[in-house]
């Protein structure tokens, strides 16, 4: 479970590329941020939009709500909640890159309504790992993970999974800068969606075996 959270971890580092560069600097994951972008915004500073960042908030939160009472509703086994989750989120990106790539982020209806369903979709994912709770793998919010990576004294592998979480947050931000520059505009988009699909069959698939009885 933990690989396949750290997977998560570079679904949102993407997003949050594509939405950042390219939906008029907004999260649809961190929304620390976004209540700062918020305040900016009230203040008329930074050409900021309240209506983008407030409308991402309020999605998350939806989202938020929406994936936590489905899966507080639900006695799964935590491989087959995160595969379904996953899977609807896998779906929520594809819709997200199809519209992406057919109608661009030119107008500012397609942008209200990508950072919606994005930030929807990662409000969802946020609520099931908080379900999963595996420790140190949020996969969307990293400041106490690097405040506990260089404050707490911990056995290694601890420290280990935390620069483990952190990295992978770098990289798929990383991932989204490049692809955004040299491939195309949905081009983050559609990794996305390719890893969470296969977040989602790999969590399917390991269910199977005799360790995941420890995912219970």
């Amino acid at each position: 479970m933990p690989l396949l959270l750290i997977g998560l971890t570079v679904v949102t580092g993407l997003v949050d590329a594509f939405s950042y560069l390219r939906l008029g600097h907004v999260f649809v994951a961190n929304m620390t941020g976004n209540v700062v972008f918020l305040g900016f915004g009230l203040a008329g500073v930074g050409e900021i939009s309240i209506v983008a960042s407030l409308l991402a908030i309020l999605a998350f939160a939806l989202g938020a709500t929406l994936g936590g009472q489905w899966a507080a509703g639900r006695a799964l086994h935590r491989g087959h909640l995160l595969a379904a989750a996953t899977a609807v989120q896998a779906g929520a990106l594809l819709v997200a890159s199809v519209i992406a790539s057919t109608a661009g982020v030119g107008s500012s209806w397609v942008r209200l309504t990508l950072i919606g369903l994005l930030a929807l979709a990662m409000g969802g994912q946020n609520a099931v790992v908080r379900r999963l709770d595996v420790p140190d793998l949020t996969t969307t919010v990293l400041t106490l993970t690097v405040t506990g990576l260089v404050a707490d004294t911990t056995p290694q592998p601890v420290r280990v999974r935390r620069l483990i979480s952190v990295l992978a947050m770098l990289a798929g931000a990383l991932l989204g800068g490049v692809l955004l520059r040299w491939v195309g505009l949905a081009a983050p988009l559609w990794l996305a969606a390719v890893l969470l699909v296969a977040c989602a069959a790999g969590a399917h698939l390991a269910t199977g075996r005799p360790q995941s009885e420890s995912w219970r």
